[in-house]
């Protein structure tokens, strides 16, 4: 009884601990940069667009047995295909890094179609399309597919005769799921480097209704258009992973311990980051080791936010290492781990 009674007061106390800590600090959001998911050197100036979707002439009798039993429509793969390549090439054109983006137009190689990620390309064939194409890189569709599955369901409904009287019919519901799935591959000719090799997957569901199954299909009238529309977003989407991108972080600062961090605290709540630095400054020499750790630890945040990340290094750093502040030596951490990132990010842009 007394061990339980032990347990329960033990927790008791952390708890307590664990909300007045919570309670001493506020949290904040910021943005921060992240290096692209995929790398693309800036010695690439040109590059061609690859479409390996279609099926080379002796894989297409069973391509086209694919298409059959998925009721797919023999052209919605291809034209599906093109919107996702002209989607990627919109992209890349708008960017000033590429002096010339071009499709790519080859008998040379075998796609084998059947919606299957196909082998890499060896780099004598990618040297020679890039030699007769006059490119630096070659971004391939290495493969698209849609998958259809039909499903639908009946219920009555109430509906007006010419009389004006109501009665039951029954409304037959068609609902189609497709699935597009694209592979993707980056083949850096010039440095003989596969940048990215990636599948995505991406689902569209339309729904229509009429008095039978066939009028409920046909009333499915936007498949279609919703299908290329997604098709176009899924190459612009793709081209994104190889920039730089933003993402909201959460840090935390104190807002305890003396009459400066009550200010500061409604300073910062203002914007005014640079004023409760201003007071924070003030405390970093307090006699007292557990204000002057709190004040070093926010004397890193400020210079977080101002980008000054090996200067928040030093403040987090004095923080824990001269006050024992358990809470900088955590940040440290995750300051080390942005300054590498950005190590990553400016490798990139040069």
């Amino acid at each position: 009884m007394k061990q339980l009674h032990f347990k329960i007061v033990a927790q008791i106390f952390v708890i307590s601990m664990l909300f007045f800590s919570c309670q001493s600090m506020n949290n904040l959001t910021m943005n921060v940069t992240e290096p692209a998911q995929v790398y693309i050197p800036s010695t690439i100036k040109s590059i061609g667009l690859l479409n390996r979707s279609l099926a080379s002439e002796k894989n297409k009798p069973l391509d086209d047995i694919d298409k059959i039993l998925s009721i797919e429509g023999k052209k919605l793969d291809i034209e599906g295909a093109n919107y996702t390549l002209q989607g990627i090439k919109d992209v890349l054109e708008k960017d000033e890094q590429y002096s010339d983006v071009t499709f790519i137009v080859t008998d040379k190689i075998e796609n084998p179609g059947l919606g299957i990620f196909p082998s890499a390309l060896p780099w004598e064939t990618i040297n020679m399309l890039c030699q007769e194409n006059n490119i630096d890189a070659i971004v391939t569709l290495s493969f698209y597919d849609t998958d259809a599955n039909v499903s639908y369901k009946t219920r009555t409904v109430e509906q007006l005769n010419a009389f004006g009287i109501s009665i039951p019919m029954i409304q037959h519901e068609a609902t189609i799921n497709t699935n597009i799935k694209a592979g993707f591959r980056i083949y850096d000719n010039i440095n003989k480097i596969i940048r990215d090799e990636i599948i995505t997957d991406q689902w569209i569901t339309s729904v229509g209704k009429g008095i039978n199954p066939m009028k409920a299909i046909e009333a499915i009238a936007g498949r279609k258009e919703a299908l290329l529309q997604t098709s176009t977003k899924i190459g612009q989407d793709y081209v994104s992973r190889t920039y730089p991108f933003k993402i909201r972080v959460t840090r935390q600062y104190y807002v305890k311990g003396t009459e400066n961090f009550e200010i500061g605290k409604r300073r910062a709540q203002t914007g005014d980051w640079d004023g409760a630095a201003e007071l924070w400054e003030q405390e970093i020499n307090n006699p007292k080791g557990k204000i002057a750790g709190r004040a070093c630890y926010n004397m890193a945040i400020i210079n977080e936010i101002n980008g000054n990340l090996e200067v928040a290094k030093n403040w987090a750093s004095k923080a824990y290492t001269d006050y024992e502040d358990k809470n900088a030596l955590r940040y440290l951490n995750v300051l080390k781990h942005r300054q590498n990132r950005n190590l990553q990010l400016k490798g990139q842009e040069q």
